[in-house]
This record gives C-alpha cells, sequence and structure tokens, in this order.
C-alpha cells in the first residue's frame, strides 16, 4: 500500500509540476525550504525527547500557540529536575505559516518546512526527528507520515480537530483509503461533535475521538489594546475619523468592497470614513494595489510607510555618528509631518505586510472579514470577535462553520449575502453605533464563554509523555 501511495504522489507531482514551477518563478512562492521537504531536518537538543508539532499554514499556526507554550511550560523546565525536558518542534508546510511559525516560535525552537509524504523521505525525517508524539494541527493526516509512525509506535494525535465540509466531500471519495490510515491516528481532539462524528466515518475508532472546543477561542485575545496600535495609528493620521478594516480579503472580493466603499463615501454622512484592505495573501499585495488605483481611489501601502520609517532610522544613525543628533531629530520630525500630511481621510490604505492584521483590527470601527463574499471558506473572525469590534462577514464563510454558527446564534456578528447587503448593513452600523456596539459586545462573549480548549487538549496530551 505504501508503494502504491508513493506512486500516485510522483504521478499527481509530475502533473502539477508546472503550476508549482509558475508559482515560483511568477509569485516567488516555494523557493525555499527544499532541504526540509526532502527530509534534511536537525534538532537543536537532540538528547531530549521530542513533541513534533505540525501546523500546515498561518491559521493553524496561531491555533497552536496556546498548545506551544503550555506544552512548554508544563513539560520543558530546565529548572525542574523532577519531570522530564522535552524538545519541541515545529513543522509547517506553507511559506506563510512557516513565516508566521517561525516569527512566534523560531527563537526557542527549531522550525522546517513539512517534509513530502514519500515512504523514504518520512522514514528519515522521522530518523533525525524521533518523536515521542506527533500532534497534527486540526486535519493534516498524511498517509506516509502516519503509516511511519505506527510502524515505530510514535503516538499521533490530531489537536483541534476540524474536516470542513469540501474535506469531508473529499474524503468519502476514497473512504476505503481513508479508513485505512485513519483508524491509525492515536487520538483526535475534535473541536465539535460534528467534526468529531466526521472523524469516527473517516475510520476513527468511537473511543479515541474527544470533543475538546477550539483553541482558536484561546489564542483570540479579549482585549480593547494592541501592542503597536497607537503608532499605526498616528502614520496614517487616524483620529476622528471611522475606520472600516477589511481583514483577509480574497480574489474578486477586493472590487465589491471598493465599490461599496465608493458609495459611502459619496454620501456626506460618511465623509469621514477610511477603509483599509489587508489582503490574505502577500502574492495579491501588488494586484490589490493596482486594483484601488484603478477604482480611482488615493491609495497609500503600509509597506511603503514601514520602509520610510527604516530609511529615516538609518539616517538617523548615521547623523548620530557624524555628531548631528539635534539635525537627526529635525529630520525625524519633519518626516513624521510629511507623512501626516500626504495621508488623508481620502487614501485607500493597504496593509501589504505580514503580521499587522490584529493592529488594523484594533483601531477599527467595524471589520469585514474576507474570502467569504466570494466561495473561499472565510478566514478567521475570531479576533476581530475578541478585539470587541462589529464584526461582518459574508454566507461562504464554511471554513468557521462552528465558529459562524456561534455568533451568529448569539448576535455576535452580522452576514450579509452579497455587496449590495454589506452597503446597507455598514450603513446601519455606522448610522447606530448602539447597535454596533451590542454586536461588538456580544462577540467579545462569545469569544471568553468558548474558551478552555487548551487546557482539555494538555490534559489528554499528557496522558503519552509518561509525566
Amino acid at each position: 500500500m505504501r508503494y502504491l501511495t508513493d506512486l500516485c504522489y510522483l504521478l499527481a507531482g509530475a502533473a502539477i509540476s508546472p503550476v508549482v514551477l509558475y508559482r515560483i518563478l511568477k509569485h516567488k512562492r516555494y523557493r525555499i525550504g527544499w532541504a526540509h521537504r526532502f527530509g534534511k531536518i536537525t534538532r537543536r537538543n537532540p538528547d531530549k525527547k521530542c513533541i513534533w508539532l505540525h501546523a500546515v499554514s498561518v491559521g493553524e499556526v496561531n491555533a497552536a500557540q496556546t498548545i506551544v507554550n503550555d506544552l512548554r511550560n508544563r513539560f520543558d523546565d530546565p529548572r525542574s529536575e523532577s519531570r522530564t525536558s522535552f524538545e519541541i518542534v515545529i513543522s509547517s508546510t506553507t511559506d506563510t505559516g512557516f513565516a508566521r511559525a517561525n516569527a512566534l516560535f523560531g527563537k526557542d525552537f527549531e522550525v522546517f518546512y513539512f517534509p513530502l509524504d514519500l515512504s523514504c523521505i518520512i522514514s528519515k525525517a522521522f530518523a533525525q526527528i524521533t518523536p515521542t508524539i506527533c500532534l497534527l494541527m486540526e486535519l493534516e493526516v498524511w498517509p506516509n507520515f502516519v503509516w511511519t509512525a505506527h510502524k515505530l509506535n510514535v503516538p499521533v494525535v490530531v489537536v483541534n480537530g476540524r474536516i470542513s465540509d469540501k474535506s469531508f466531500s473529499q474524503y468519502k471519495k476514497i473512504k476505503p483509503l481513508a479508513k485505512r490510515f485513519f483508524r491509525k491516528v492515536t487520538l483526535v481532539l475534535a473541536q465539535t461533535d460534528e467534526y468529531a462524528r466526521r472523524f469516527i466515518e473517516l475510520g476513527c475508532p468511537a473511543d479515541r475521538v474527544i470533543v475538546t472546543g477550539s483553541l482558536k477561542y484561546d489564542t483570540a485575545q479579549i482585549t480593547d489594546k494592541v501592542e503597536g496600535a497607537d503608532a499605526l495609528a498616528a502614520k496614517f493620521s487616524l483620529g476622528k475619523e471611522r475606520l472600516w478594516v477589511a481583514g483577509g480579503t480574497g480574489n474578486d472580493e477586493e472590487k465589491i468592497l471598493l465599490d461599496v466603499y465608493k458609495q459611502l463615501k459619496q454620501q456626506d454622512e460618511f465623509s469621514d470614513l477610511r477603509l483599509a484592505i489587508v489582503p490574505r495573501k502577500p502574492e495579491r499585495f501588488d494586484e490589490v494595489a493596482v486594483l484601488i488605483k484603478q477604482t480611482g481611489l488615493e491609495l497609500i501601502r503600509y509597506s511603503g510607510v514601514k520602509a520610510e520609517d527604516r530609511r529615516q532610522e538609518t539616517e538617523d544613525r548615521k547623523q548620530r555618528t557624524e555628531g548631528g543628533e539635534r539635525n537627526s531629530s529635525f529630520s525625524n520630525q519633519q518626516s513624521n509631518l510629511e507623512r501626516r500630511v500626504t495621508s488623508d481621510e481620502s487614501q485607500v490604505i493597504l496593509g501589504d505586510t505580514m503580521g499587522d492584521l490584529r493592529k488594523f483590527y484594533s483601531l477599527a470601527t467595524i471589520i469585514f472579514v474576507g474570502r467569504s463574499l466570494v466561495p473561499m471558506g472565510g478566514s478567521d473572525m475570531m479576533e476581530a470577535a475578541a478585539l470587541g469590534k462589529c464584526t461582518i462577514f459574508g454566507p461562504h464563510a464554511f471554513n468557521f462553520k462552528q465558529t459562524v454558527d456561534a455568533l451568529l446564534a448569539d448576535e455576535g456578528a452580522i452576514m450579509v449575502e452579497n455587496g449590495d447587503d454589506l452597503l446597507q448593513t455598514v450603513k446601519k452600523c455606522l448610522r447606530k453605533p448602539d447597535f454596533a456596539a451590542r454586536i461588538a459586545k456580544n462577540g467579545q462573549e462569545v469569544i471568553r464563554k468558548n474558551q478552555g480548549a487548551t487546557e482539555k487538549s494538555i490534559e489528554q496530551i499528557a496522558k503519552f509523555l509518561n509525566v
């Protein structure tokens, strides 16, 4: 079976290689990490036992934060002689996931690209990592990975487990094969009863599936203050203006948002409204910048503001070195003033940097969570709700069904059907701040009452660590 799986992988790889090559050349993706993908992985502390955590992309990496922090605090305390010391290693599949994992965990843990699921490569990776346990965030169950772990008696635990409608439909098409490797999964910690049922239907023994809730509720920080947000507001002269933030947007969605924004700006009562768009994927930043200009709207890119700040810092250091500290201070004030003058309420802000979405969200009057007006599955709306913001999303948020159901049930967010519905909803939220505030408060409460999955998950994981 493993050789048949390898053959299928090789045939599929040959079929999609032109697409991969195109993305390497056009979008500059998949250019790094090939040594990792072919199983060349090193550990910082090979003398320790190892916990291997895998998170596919940015969403899964973010969801893993509380798990990683709890594992470190409980099981990797070098000051304690009473418990086993573990090394945590973290893998990701996508470039954005790897970058996010590196930013969050790279200082303390080894971060690498997930190896290709060919039997020889996976065997090599296991030989180098020698994990005590493997934690797979949400779903990422690969046949050769699971079979190799099972052969080596390494427990495989799916954490924050979920199977979307689309994935479930695809797995059912290969149900006999899916059952062969799903039954080898040691434990599934599912987000909901529905996801638990799906795992069981695909072959996981019912006594190995436990509902723990979603980790993303735990990682969503309930606060009204985000570090760095005030500095961002100053850079764009955000004072009394109302800010509409569209975060995690996808293809064909920005045009709808820009059309709605233009209609709003034609009315005097919304003349103070600013729009910030933060696309989900970095390779689309330039595309969205062109689109904004084509609509006739003014544009300011956050990457350009950051680049100017770095240039100014370099110039300041140079002048201080030359003894021009007073001139440097004056120059810095002038530069900041110029940026404030050029950034006004007529400009659309393009958040074309990574890791700054929460800052934009924290400054928002209302938030639209993207990839949901178009059938792309949605983006995570928990952060927006946790920040106490009036949160809106479209009808295609099927990748976040549990969160959508919870928020809508308690009136903690608003779902719109299309661009016209979005226009009317934004108008209502801006005209009736008490209504928007009630939605925001309800959303924050939904996040608060659904927290606790981390503790439940760690309790189950600890049983495999012999501590």
